[in-house]
């Protein structure tokens, strides 16, 4: 039997010797955006389009204006030479547990904000093209915060224990596929429902615990099978959620090690993270190939500090 081939990991110096200098990163970002013809951000033509003295710098002779390959993406009047940019991306996707904005301000000499302001263009980048799931789903919730006994006297929430002051995370893991999370405001029936029949195909065989939660999937058009948590049952023939359950163990691990706390201002960036970098490792892809895929994403979005921090 053939063995499976395993992904090729590139190392800090294969990136340096792969792209050593801002020439080249400015090439390669150009070579995943346009391929061979540049396109204007602006007015989407091909035609008119002359290089100019301002270095990188081209010109639209459409809509008569300047641009470079950063314009019309996250990247967009940001000073932050091509070549960081490049390098930063590949410290989120090889990072397993992603990486923060103090470490990252060290690797590659930028001030703390920068580089928190850098990661969040980012997450942003990683924000769902959402897939409809077909197949077999299991599906699950968890629940982000610290502890209440962890936290200062003043902070201390007087209204009861357990999820009490914990923002739900809603989760879907299609065996074999994607992996897609997002942040709910509230983990009921009224909000949970709709998002499962937003994001998963009808007629689809669900897997999910015995929570009231999902207790009318069946009547919203799948094939629900519960695994009965609170009689010690987890697996039940192909019935189980271990799938969704390793997700929220390392979002755990990742939450606790890398960023101690993650403000409910900005969890949803945080979790596309970290699901774009759990499904780019799902499937096996390159290094290099998993770089241009998010170097693809940071095109037709945007987000300015003032929106961060508003």
């Amino acid at each position: 039997m053939p063995r499976k081939r395993r992904a090729a990991t590139i190392g800090v110096l294969q990136f340096t010797r792969m792209i050593p200098d801002e020439d080249t990163a400015v090439a390669h970002f150009e070579q995943i955006r346009w391929g061979t013809c540049p396109t204007c951000p602006r007015c989407q033509t091909d035609d008119k389009i002359t290089d100019c003295s301002r270095r990188y710098f081209r010109w639209c002779g459409h809509c008569r204006q300047y641009f470079t390959a950063k314009v019309g993406t996250v990247m967009e009047k940001s000073k932050i030479p091509m070549r960081t940019w490049l390098l930063a991306i590949y410290y989120l996707v090889t990072a397993r547990k992603g990486i923060s904005s103090l470490q990252l301000a060290k690797e590659l000499a930028l001030s703390q904000p920068t580089a928190w302001f850098l990661l969040h263009r980012l997450r942003e980048a990683c924000g769902p093209d959402l897939e409809v799931l077909s197949g077999e789903i299991e599906l699950d919730e968890t629940y982000m915060g610290g502890k209440n006994r962890n936290k200062h006297k003043k902070d201390k929430l007087k209204s009861g224990t357990g999820m009490i002051g914990k923002q739900p995370v809603f989760g879907l893991r299609e065996r074999g596929w994607p992996t897609v999370a997002m942040p709910v405001d509230q983990a009921d029936q009224a909000t949970i429902i709709p998002e499962i029949q937003r994001t998963v195909q009808p007629g689809s065989v669900v897997f999910t615990d015995d929570s009231g939660l999902y207790r009318n999937l069946a009547r919203a058009g799948y094939f629900h099978k519960a695994i009965n948590h609170s009689a010690g049952e987890y697996v039940a023939g192909a019935a189980h959620t271990n799938g969704i359950e390793s997700v929220w163990a390392v979002l755990k691990r990742w939450h606790y090690g890398t960023y101690h706390k993650m403000s409910k201002k900005h969890l949803h960036r945080y979790v596309n993270e970290f699901t774009f970098r759990l499904n780019a490792g799902d499937v096996q892809r390159d290094t290099v190939d998993r770089m241009a895929s998010l170097s693809l994403a940071l095109c037709g979005k945007r987000i300015t500090y003032r929106d961060l921090t508003a």
